[in-house]
């Protein structure tokens, strides 16, 4: 057998071959061919991957393309290998058709992961409420954020991110971590932290990144186009990635940014 087995998930034959995968900044992968000749990714996790595991089927039960789960153990997750030609296109209109799925309320049934972070899912009623509770808040007891901006956002949250945000859009289905770092070839989605909230939190960060390709948003905007209003609500809604950011990769480079959108909106 190839590297640690002893979690390995119950039932699934061994590896055959091992080589490790580039990327990765909490988990490591490595792809593999088991001893019945399936071609595999492993990805083995320092915490429980029950959670990405559910996540990703809920994303297939959606019609979104994700690579085949094989076995789930307590921290490793086996996938089908996947490779093949891009279909942004596709992807595209997959991702507005997961957002058309739409939930009871914004939350999820239980929490789940933000890389490294616990991103909690608590239901709530309203999508400001949800989002300065659920996707601000639980960030600004870390040292890695600075008093001020600390205090900032403690206002915002009082007060004008409540006024700014849609109080009751659909409470849409989203992966969670939707960038290209989490696409392989251009068709399939990997590392989901699902939940249900308003689809322009995920639209936000799909255009934060600048990592997907114009075939991409046109044909979602092709089955769901954004709201005309939208723009003005995008700089608020990059915060929480924004401030996950910071507590994963340090301040430097991301309180100015921060500091930005609070200042074009005069908060």
């Amino acid at each position: 057998m190839l590297g640690d087995f002893s979690d390995w998930p119950l039932g699934l034959p061994a590896l055959r071959t091992a080589a490790p995968l580039a990327g990765g900044y909490i988990c490591g992968t490595t792809r593999g061919r088991l001893t019945d000749g399936r071609d595999v990714v492993v990805k083995r996790c320092p915490y429980r991957v029950d959670v990405e595991a559910e996540g990703l089927q809920t994303l297939a039960h959606a019609g979104v393309p994700v690579p085949e789960l094989l076995g789930v153990g307590r921290r490793v997750l086996v996938m089908r290998f996947v490779s093949g030609a891009p279909d942004w296109a596709g992807l595209g209109r997959a991702v507005a058709g997961m957002h058309r799925v739409i939930g009871p309320r914004f939350g999820w049934h239980r929490d789940n992961r933000a890389g490294r972070l616990i991103q909690h899912n608590g239901w709530c009623d309203d999508w400001p409420s949800f989002y300065a509770q659920r996707r601000i808040r639980p960030h600004l007891s870390d040292p890695a954020v600075p008093e001020a901006l600390r205090r900032r956002l403690e206002r915002a949250c009082d007060g004008p991110l409540l006024a700014l945000l849609r109080r009751h859009p659909p409470a849409s289905l989203t992966h969670g971590d939707l960038w290209a770092g989490n696409v392989i070839d251009g068709r399939w989605l990997v590392d989901p932290a699902v939940s249900f909230v308003d689809r322009e939190l995920e639209i936000a960060y799909m255009q934060m990144s600048r990592s997907l390709p114009a075939e991409f948003f046109e044909a979602y905007c092709e089955q769901w186009p954004f709201d005309d209003s939208y723009v003005e609500r995008r700089p608020a809604l990059r915060l929480s990635k924004l401030l996950v950011n910071v507590r994963h990769f340090g301040p430097e480079r991301y309180v100015p940014r921060i500091e930005t959108v609070l200042n074009g909106y005069g908060w």
